[in-house]
């Protein structure tokens, strides 16, 4: 397997023991980098998310495959070896790979590792320059340190449900797993900054403590900071923005486009394409604030025409006048989309038991070491044999014990 040429990340080895979701994002985003990604799997179970249903996977005949959507989502550019930390052999080649890498990152419960000598202080005294990064639902401190959660557990928590879904409605979920790519993101960059903090301090390794619920709380940014500042508990606001008026969704004849107006320009631009440019000069809504203060009566007058034409005529009228707007898409809409394609946004590759394999672009451009190599996600315990041989010299025979120990 090759690893991605040229990238910025080149020459760095992580060795990833991350399951699920927010722990394989945050290696696959360094892997994508140039980062050679070592995944540490179970023997014979391997990550959880090889086998997260539905929806199922099949092979190009049609027949049903033990791959998953969640795996091959955040997993791609990595190699997979196959290891059982358990046994006193797999423990001490988790120990081996430690020295030769420079990240360790990992997303068990608080404790689980120590059992077994694989907590920061295990690998630091074998590996003291190490950035070691553990992602946890709660983080290592705290009354609910120990706690198990998912991604639904932290949308809730941090309050991002509460301010999610119609005005109207019940609080909503994300469609996707948000904190977990939050987190991972997260992860990402505490691993580079690590990485640059070794590199200023000469060789000096740290442990990077991350939660899920921390990011999450943080991730929520704007809407954090209205309470701090006011203390007023945010509201659900649909598909709108507080302090912009028109600034939400519509409904046209086919569909519903999403209209972001509520600069001055912009809104009598909008007035003078929808046919009403008194609009412009109605004293309830001339400005911003005016807007704001009686969005239901603007509203209520805009709602209407939007509904005498379709998607496309209103989208490319508005466009062509400089309001911002865009259509609600579908994912077949999304990649089907002009822009979306010149973006090279999917990438198709060849996947070991899948055949044909369209992957979603990671979306970083860089002007000299561009993201070009999408290797697919591996199959189970692809690569032990060769990252045994080219990371710890190990012959055959030796490979050839370890697994009749169970060990691989």
């Amino acid at each position: 397997m090759n690893t991605p040429a040229g990238g910025p990340l080149t020459g760095l080895t992580i060795l990833d023991l991350g399951r699920v979701m927010a722990a394989p994002f945050a290696t696959q985003v360094l892997a994508d980098l140039g980062a050679d990604v070592i995944k540490i799997e179970r023997p014979v179970r391997g990550d959880e998310m090889r086998h997260y249903r539905p929806p199922e996977v099949h092979d190009q005949m049609g027949n049903l495959t033990d791959e998953s959507v969640y795996f091959l989502s955040a997993n791609r550019n990595k190699k997979s070896v196959t290891v059982d930390f358990t046994k006193p052999g797999g423990r001490d080649l988790i120990l081996q790979l430690s020295r030769q890498s420079d990240v360790f990152l990992e997303n068990f419960k608080v404790g689980d590792l120590a059992r077994f000598g694989l907590d920061y202080a295990g690998v630091k005294a074998v590996a003291p320059d190490i950035i070691y990064c553990s992602i946890t639902g709660f983080g290592q401190t705290g009354p609910y340190a120990k706690y198990p959660g998912v991604d639904g557990v932290f949308q809730a928590m941090s309050g991002l449900m509460s301010v999610t879904g119609q005005t109207d409605g019940p609080a909503q979920k994300v469609g996707v797993v948000i904190v977990d790519i939050i987190t991972g993101l997260y992860a990402a960059i505490a691993v580079l900054a690590g990485l640059r903090n070794r590199e200023v301090l000469h060789g000096v390794g740290q442990h990077i403590d991350l939660a899920l619920l921390d990011s999450a709380i943080a991730a929520m940014s704007h809407r954090a900071m209205e309470f701090l500042v006011t203390g007023q508990v945010p509201a659900k606001i649909g598909s709108g923005t507080q302090g912009s008026v028109p600034s939400q969704m519509f409904t046209c004849q086919d569909g519903e486009l999403h209209v972001a107006a509520g600069a001055d320009v912009r809104f009598r631009s909008l007035c003078n394409v929808i046919g009403l440019p008194n609009l412009c000069e109605d004293a309830r809504f001339r400005l911003r604030p005016d807007r704001v203060a009686n969005k239901d009566a603007l509203i209520e007058l805009l709602a209407p025409v939007f509904k005498t034409n379709t998607v496309a005529f209103w989208f490319e009228s508005l466009t062509k006048a400089g309001v911002m707007v865009s259509p609600l898409y579908n994912l077949e809409q999304v990649f089907g989309d002009r822009q979306v394609q010149h973006r090279e946004l999917r990438r198709d590759v060849r996947h070991h038991t899948l055949g044909d394999l369209a992957l979603v672009a990671n979306p970083i451009r860089f002007s000299e070491t561009p993201i070009d190599a999408y290797v697919p996600p591996p199959t189970l315990g692809q690569h032990t044999d060769e990252v045994l041989k080219n990371y710890l010299d190990f012959q055959p025979d030796q490979i050839a014990e370890l697994r009749k120990s169970g060990a691989i």
